[in-house]
């Protein structure tokens, strides 16, 4: 029997309609969750491969087709948490390409509960460093 695995992030409709726009103007993105202060605790939106995926990076998914990586300390700190990807009005970081339109991108989390998090340990940790992009996807060679 084949078992879906378990989500570690989505979006809201919201962030997924500013997704597809940006991505429209920028195309193939990624998104990228440092950890520390300020916007370094907000996930930062780029186009691939103006930012490169670190060894120790965590690969958690894709929101849509857009895959979202975290820093290795910080998803140590969030690998409880199931995480969602949001809009809201505001400036956050200049770097992210979300920024001159005056909204940003944020997370959203919750823990997970006790069956998903047994589901979870036993599918392991997540994979590390950047995942093999299809020929075409803006990736760096």
């Amino acid at each position: 029997m084949d078992q879906q695995r378990l989500e570690r992030v989505t979006a809201t409709p919201a962030a997924l309609e500013l997704l597809a726009r940006l991505e429209g103007e920028h195309g193939p993105l990624l998104f990228h969750q440092s950890g520390g202060c300020c916007d370094g605790s907000s996930p930062m939106c780029y186009p691939r491969g103006e930012f490169r995926v670190g060894s120790r990076d965590v690969y958690l998914g894709d929101v849509a087709d857009t895959p979202f990586y975290m820093s290795g300390p910080q998803f140590a700190y969030w690998r409880h948490t199931h995480l969602t990807v949001d809009v809201v009005p505001g400036r956050g970081s200049g770097f992210s390409v979300e920024a001159p339109l005056g909204v940003r991108f944020l997370i959203r989390s919750r823990l997970f509960d006790d069956q998903q998090a047994a589901a979870l340990a036993a599918e392991g940790d997540p994979p590390l460093g950047a995942r093999s992009e299809p020929a075409g996807t803006g990736s760096p060679p």
